[in-house]
């Protein structure tokens, strides 16, 4: 068990050591880590947040008040101080908590959840539970994130309270979270251990490890109150307070200093008197004592007070003759004093700690909703009822015996076991209007996301992927859709996979659909490494969007116009090893092969035969790193987009192969890729409303006629259930008045070609991917 602390105070470390122990109960050698959240923030955190802590409560505790105020008023900043304070924390924890390889998180304290927020946004902790015990009465939107698993609040008030700071986080009202030696006792016993009179009303005054407040007031109206005998005060690490109360020369009046036996002086106390609501009044209500709060500090105090008293669990003094009245009241009502701790009793042993932290270990992961990162809040935007933005593949597998009835059964088995550790295809995609799109976890349910055909003939095959890719998937569930078309005859299968564009770019849709279907034992997805971002490479950034100002709209407006919802598709499969060998040759990459063939077969296809005419494509390239491992699953889109001129005069074909190969490379070292991501970046800021309408102004027609996207794939042999995928096809989405969108990848033997149109605006598909396979021919013919 991994216990997430901080000592600002000893309220969160006294949390912490009450689970520990209970832990050490439940499981006999257990391991047991603790990590500070301070320390590891930085050496100056912990210091110099004690004494803005101190520095708030004691001289400008308006300053604090209205800080939670705010939190509570005003959702963005609360929202605002979150994500900051976890992408502070998370990823200085990552290191320790990842290295710890914990079985179960528990945090104590609100800027260590707020890190494990953020690891678990960004991938990390799959299959950890990640807890909180929240031992302020009072939850506020500081303590509570929606992808913590569970939260044990104090109290039926607490849980409602939480559910207004974060409605999407999980919680459950739990047992006091203090050791076990915090319990009744009886009051003459512990008196005479420490030389105390065993007769008479005490009362106790502890306002936590810092001694903060006005404990010296509340002392002199606890000893205003007629029958109050002698008053504890227990100063913690305040020993001005301690001298100053010692000075007195009160018989009456006991002051003392730090103590290891707090359980011991609350069994001697007949009332406790403390003002912030946190570990003191949790360790009183443990040991059965009446407990009122004086003078309440700012902020989080003066909240925990407030929900204390409305539960009635303490009786809430804000003046010094509420605390004197309240004392008389008591010591000459010894009725209503044995009900208050009747009271408290009743609600410290509602539950058992052991059996909460037990518990613990089975609590299933919750993923709470999240806004989407801006590169895939772009493609929900710019989807239009002519336009879906989706992506997707075709899988060709090699003849087998299976029948479509145990393909069937196979994908289910495979999605039932593996589905879970896919984060991408358990997500769910949200939407309302003037709010940024999210993600919510929902349940996977495989007749949901398979389909399945039988069919007889090739010409078929591509009437029947055409409808499927032409349908938009679905969004009331999560947005994926498998379709498995078969020949009993051959026993020939296709397998077709599309998804919504926002859960990832074509590499996310091939790595995810491996991982998900193919035998080999593959490395779990993870959280990849990506380019450097774009902020640690400034100059390049500001080459890059000086390029991108200048380049202007395409050049022409061929092939764009207003979109139709009428789609075509073609396919293309190439023989790698040819094409890596005529890359060779002409001193290329097998990337700017690709791009020239493209370049060629627009020149075929177009009508203009000027020299100097010029055709735009967009041109997206991957920022993951990796082959085959992590990054390459990471869900979401991780691409960088440059705007290619392919030259589609009248040239020889290896002339333009090499032009296109020479204009591309110029490109990638311009700075324009990064500056692209810079720029997506700089728009997910906007408000939601505003994000959408100037991505519909910058992802259309007037700035490119066409897509073509070169994926990285894999050599090595993939197999489902040990039949083979011979290639892989991908297809990819239109923009809105933009008719063309061509896809390649390298997938075992084979270079695969996807070419998707709009009939309205460009040539069908099949006219493309016949010139694009004249175009390699040429260049196979040449060598």
């Amino acid at each position: 068990m991994l216990l997430i602390s901080a000592t600002i105070g000893e309220g969160h470390n006294a949390t912490a050591r009450a689970v520990e122990e209970a832990a050490r109960r439940v499981w006999p050698g257990c391991e047991v880590e603790w990590l500070d959240a301070l320390r590891i923030m930085g050496r100056w955190v912990p210091s110099t947040f004690n004494w803005i802590y101190a520095t708030n409560v004691e001289s400008t505790p308006w300053l604090y008040d209205f800080f939670y105020d705010s939190l509570w008023r005003y959702r963005w900043f609360a929202n605002a101080c979150r994500r900051f304070v976890g992408a502070w924390c998370g990823p200085l924890m990552r290191r320790e908590v990842l290295g710890a390889h914990p079985d179960l998180i528990v945090s104590t304290y609100p800027l260590g959840t707020a890190g494990l927020d953020w690891m678990r946004r960004h991938g990390d902790l799959a299959g950890v539970p990640v807890t909180a015990i929240v031992s302020d009465f009072a939850p506020h939107p500081f303590w509570v994130y929606p992808d913590a698993d569970l939260h044990y609040v104090m109290s039926e008030a607490s849980l409602r309270a939480m559910y207004r700071a974060e409605p999407d986080a999980v919680g459950a009202v739990g047992a006091p979270p203090v050791r076990r030696e915090f319990r009744p006792r009886d009051r003459s016993a512990a008196r005479a251990e420490f030389g105390l009179p065993t007769t008479g009303f005490t009362a106790l005054i502890s306002c936590g490890a810092l001694g903060f407040g006005a404990m010296e007031r509340a002392a002199d109206a606890a000893l205003r109150a007629d029958g109050v005998s002698r008053v504890l005060v227990v100063c913690g690490r305040n020993d001005r307070t301690r001298r100053a109360l010692a000075e007195r020369g009160d018989p009456r009046l006991v002051p003392i200093g730090w103590t290891d036996d707090m359980p011991g002086l609350l069994a001697c106390s007949d009332v406790v008197v403390t003002n912030a609501g946190g570990a003191t009044a949790l360790e009183a209500l443990a040991c059965g004592r009446a407990v009122t709060m004086f003078e309440p500090i700012a902020g989080h105090g003066r909240a925990n007070a407030e929900l204390m008293a409305e539960s009635e669990l303490a009786e809430l003094c804000p003046h010094a003759t509420d605390l004197t009245g309240t004392l008389r009241r008591w010591t000459d009502d010894s009725a209503e004093l044995a009900e208050r701790e009747e009271r408290a009793l009743k609600h410290a042993c509602t539950a058992d700690l052991d059996d909460q932290v037990a518990a613990l270990a089975d609590v299933p992961q919750h993923h709470g909703p999240r806004s989407l990162r801006p590169q895939d809040a772009f493609f929900v935007h710019a989807t239009t009822p002519e336009v879906p933005q989706q992506t997707g593949a075709i899988l060709h597998l090699e003849e087998s015996a299976r029948t479509l009835e145990e393909w069937r059964g196979l994908l289910a088995e495979r999605i039932r076991s593996r589905a879970t550790e896919l984060p991408m295809l358990s997500r769910r995609l949200v939407t309302r209007p003037g709010r940024r799109p999210q993600w919510i976890h929902d349940e996977v349910h495989a007749p949901d996301h398979v389909s399945c055909r039988e069919l007889h003939s090739a010409e078929v095959d591509d009437e029947v992927l055409a409808e499927f890719f032409a349908d938009p998937v679905r969004t009331d569930r999560p947005p994926w859709q498998l379709l498995v078309l078969h020949d009993s005859i051959t026993g020939r299968a296709i397998l077709a996979a599309k998804m919504h564009h926002s859960l990832g770019d074509g590499v996310a849709v091939t790595s995810n659909l491996v991982h998900l279907l193919c035998d080999e034992q593959q490395p779990k997805p993870a959280s990849g490494k990506v380019n450097r971002p774009w902020y640690r490479r400034v100059p390049e950034v500001l080459r890059g969007l000086t390029g991108l100002a200048l380049s202007g709209a395409a050049p022409s407006r061929c092939w764009t116009g207003t979109s139709s919802p009428e789609r075509s598709f073609g396919h293309l499969s190439l023989p790698a090893a040819q094409a890596r060998a005529i890359a060779r040759d002409h001193g290329v990459t097998s990337t700017g092969l690709m791009l020239g063939l493209v370049a060629e077969a627009l020149h075929r296809t177009h009508r203009e035969r000027n020299p100097a005419a010029r055709f735009r494509v967009m041109v997206p390239r991957t920022a993951r790193t990796g082959r085959g491992g992590a990054g390459m699953s990471e869900p979401g889109n991780h691409t960088l987009s440059m705007s290619l001129d392919l030259p589609i005069g009248p040239m020889p074909t290896p002339w333009r192969v090499r032009a296109a190969a020479r204009a591309l490379l110029q490109l990638e070292t311009s700075g324009q890729p990064i500056a692209t991501g810079a720029v997506m970046t700089a728009m997910g800021l906007l408000p939601a409303g505003l994000h959408r309408w100037v991505v519909r102004r910058v992802y259309h027609r007037r700035f490119f006629n066409a897509i073509v996207s070169v994926l990285p794939g894999q050599r090595r042999p993939a197999h489902i259930d040990g039949v083979r995928i011979t290639e892989v096809l991908p297809v990819l989405s239109l923009a809105d008045g933009v008719g063309l969108a061509v896809g390649a990848i390298g997938w075992g033997e084979h270079f695969g070609f996807g070419v998707t149109t709009d009939p309205a605006l460009a040539p069908r598909a099949e006219v493309f991917t016949e010139h694009l396979r004249d175009a390699f021919a040429e260049m196979r013919a040449r060598r």
